[in-house]
């Protein structure tokens, strides 16, 4: 068996291929070094541990002797994990994109000695087919031009970086106006892409991004009585929401979210399982329970957490990052792997599992067919088998079964644990157990927000408990907080991205408990991402700190995640919120002005960003409880708070680590709660019903 230098890395990823005949290298000097001394240029490749065709490239190309024969004579071959160094992947995923109008993983980029890319694209197929190049084509055509037109290439590759810096440079000379007209603009984008019949925004393949329903949600709130159309804007959310509820891309019996549909109904789902995923959408669903109380919301938010505590969660407290769509259909045969076997059902099975009276009732609740219910299947994956939607409500089965909804819902109850039981014998997918500090920050805040709103002790007690693991293993202090955890070891000096996620989960941890330990944490960690990232000059943050790439990014899109700038400018604006800190306002508001030229030119691809301007256009409401934590009164009292939707307003203990709050007393020893806009706070209320009438 082959073994490359891979094996000594502790990425998922990277060891997958530590068997691989290709001599990978790890990104870093030695690669590059070697690459200077053969003269030869680098093969660099980008994926991710549960990335569906980064398993087809390997198995395809990377495991053939024959490729890597070619790999090895011509080139230095690169293997990165994008989760472990989102940096480089966003360097070379800007040209990528740039060069070829698209982007994705695998990501394969060729470089020069020095690091400058001059040819990429994704995925490359084995063989030669319609017209395009096969893999190993390629490399002997790329390798050629090296040797023969190495000057070419060269002027090139300096061409192309000075044209990313251009496309990537954050330029404020423009002015930094902005008004209102970024957000009625960015919800008439999002309006004339809206799916009024299926949910969602756009066509097939739909994915979810959740910072799209943290501006629509948020819009609708503002523009009240401003914008006629404005209550279209939650509108939206919460029709998308029970569509992708009731879908396929829902795991209906294990909860939470797969990565996206591949069509445009929610119904066959890409199966991987992200992290990042299932912590935006339970603040999505939360959100979406606190405006309409609607009980589906909630047991969605609840699912997507038991999913989190059962299959992704670290024996220390801390939340691994993915799950894979593919596993293995037969046990015997560990190595033939499928997409969403783990996940799909027959007929048959369901049958024996449940019984013919149940399982009739189950299988006109989620569409289940004898011969399988997906007819798109150009592989084969799923022949005669199912996936769950809900095909029908329990009304509806009710009716056509005859039998009453409450036998209907009794028998479905009792079959979801049965199946779940049943379906974790079978081979399981691969997990991706790294701890990302960034996603666990995500995942802390949604713990954190769900276990205040829904007054869950525990939910709060997982988030505190993940918290102190990233702070025992990733802070390091000296301002230094670092990305990666994984088989007793933390490496990789953390991103943006990574001290801002992590900083709004502290903030929201202080909201959830009034710890004034975490909120202390959070001002250290906002303090280090001002030292160690912010442009003094042009302002914004730069994605990296550390190690320089070719060139220096400020990540501003808010794609699958928040970008780091969003989060960043989020949690300096919360904290200055909360602890009255203007330095912490003044740098997101000079962060803001840099980004103000693409807010105006495409506000669309940063709402979040736009969600952080709205919250600081007003001076945010603030409600300061005082008196004893522990007390009945007073949780009453927080809980009326915390139960709404009220993302314009901060909720505070009054203690001497606030000393703004420092007046602010229980009324003749009963806790009192202050309600305060534009720095203008009400007479003290002590009883909930009123405190209702104040925050209505």
């Amino acid at each position: 068996m082959h073994t490359n230098r891979l094996i000594h890395e502790k990425s998922p990823y990277l060891l997958q291929h530590a068997h691989n005949p290709v001599d990978w290298y790890p990104w870093g000097d030695e690669a590059f070094q070697a690459a200077r001394d053969g003269d030869k240029p680098i093969f660099l490749s980008i994926g991710y541990s549960t990335c569906h065709w980064c398993h087809v490239m390997e198995r395809e190309s990377f495991e053939s002797e024959a490729v890597a024969e070619v790999l090895n004579r011509h080139f230095i071959a690169i293997k990165v994990d994008r989760e472990e160094r989102p940096d480089i992947d966003k360097v070379y995923m800007a040209f990528v994109q740039a060069t070829t109008g698209s982007g994705g993983w695998p990501m394969s980029v060729w470089l020069t000695p020095d690091a400058k890319p001059f040819f990429g694209g994704t995925y490359f197929p084995p063989a030669n087919a319609y017209g395009r190049p096969g893999f190993p084509t390629l490399l002997e055509y790329i390798a050629n031009a090296w040797m023969t037109n190495r000057s070419e290439i060269l002027g090139s590759a300096r061409e192309v970086i000075a044209q990313l810096e251009k496309v990537t440079a954050i330029d404020a000379s423009t002015g930094n106006w902005m008004n209102s007209s970024a957000l009625e603009s960015c919800f008439a984008v999002f309006r004339r892409s809206f799916d009024s019949r299926l949910g969602g925004f756009g066509g097939a393949p739909k994915f979810p991004r959740p910072v799209t329903h943290n501006f629509l949600l948020r819009y609708a709130r503002q523009a009240a009585g401003k914008d006629p159309a404005s209550h279209e804007a939650a509108e939206m959310v919460l029709f998308t929401l029970r569509e992708m509820a009731k879908g396929g891309m829902y795991d209906h019996i294990g909860g939470g979210f797969h990565r996206y549909s591949v069509d445009d109904r929610w119904f066959v789902s890409h199966f991987e399982k992200m992290l990042y995923d299932q912590a935006q959408l339970a603040i999505s669903y939360l959100e979406a329970w606190q405006l309409t109380g609607d009980s589906l919301f909630e047991a969605v938010t609840r699912d997507i957490f038991e999913y989190i505590r059962r299959d992704m969660t670290d024996p220390g407290g801390a939340f691994y990052s993915a799950e894979d769509a593919d596993s293995a259909v037969d046990p015997a045969k560990p190595n033939e792997k499928s997409e969403g076997a783990f996940y799909i059902w027959s007929a048959a099975e369901l049958k024996e599992a449940l019984g013919e009276h149940r399982a009739k009732l189950f299988a006109s609740r989620f569409g289940i067919d004898t011969d399988g219910n997906v007819t798109a299947d150009p592989h084969g994956e799923f022949r005669g088998r199912n996936i769950l939607f809900q095909s029908r409500t329990v009304e509806q089965v009710a009716a056509r079964e005859g039998v009453t909804a409450g036998e209907v819902e009794r028998e479905l109850a009792e079959a979801r644990p049965s199946l779940l039981a049943l379906r974790s014998k079978r081979p399981r997918p691969h997990l991706d157990d790294k701890i990302l500090t960034g996603w666990n920050g995500l995942m802390i805040s949604a713990l954190a927000r769900a276990g205040r709103a829904l007054g869950d002790a525990d939910l709060t007690a997982r988030a505190a408990v993940a918290a102190r693991f990233l702070l025992e293993h990733m802070w390091t202090g000296g301002g230094l907080l670092l990305r990666r955890y994984r088989d007793g070891e933390a490496a990789i000096p953390g991103f943006l991205e990574d001290y801002a996620f992590f900083a709004l989960s502290l903030a929201d941890l202080y909201e959830a408990t009034f710890d004034a330990v975490w909120l202390e944490r959070a001002v250290e960690i906002a303090e280090a991402l001002i030292a160690r990232f912010e442009d003094l000059e042009a302002g914004g943050f730069f994605t990296s700190a550390g190690e320089q790439l070719i060139i220096r990014m400020k990540d501003d899109y808010d794609g699958a995640e928040p970008s780091g700038n969003s989060g960043a400018i989020d949690a300096l604006l919360r904290l200055a919120a909360i602890t009255g800190r203007d330095d912490f306002r003044k740098t997101a508001e000079r962060a803001l002005a840099a980004f103000a030229p693409r807010l105006r030119a495409a506000p669309h691809a940063l709402p979040q960003m736009l969600t952080a301007w709205m919250f600081s256009q007003h001076p945010s409401g603030q409600v300061v409880l005082a008196g004893d934590p522990a007390s009945e009164d007073f949780r009453a009292l927080a809980n009326e708070a915390h139960r709404r939707f009220l993302p314009d307003h901060v909720v505070l203990h009054a203690s001497n680590a606030l000393p703004a709050t420092e007046i602010m007393t229980a009324i003749d020893g009963a806790p009192a709660a202050y309600v305060c806009r534009n720095f203008v706070c009400e007479l003290p209320v002590t009883e909930r019903e009123r405190l209702a009438e104040l925050l209505q």
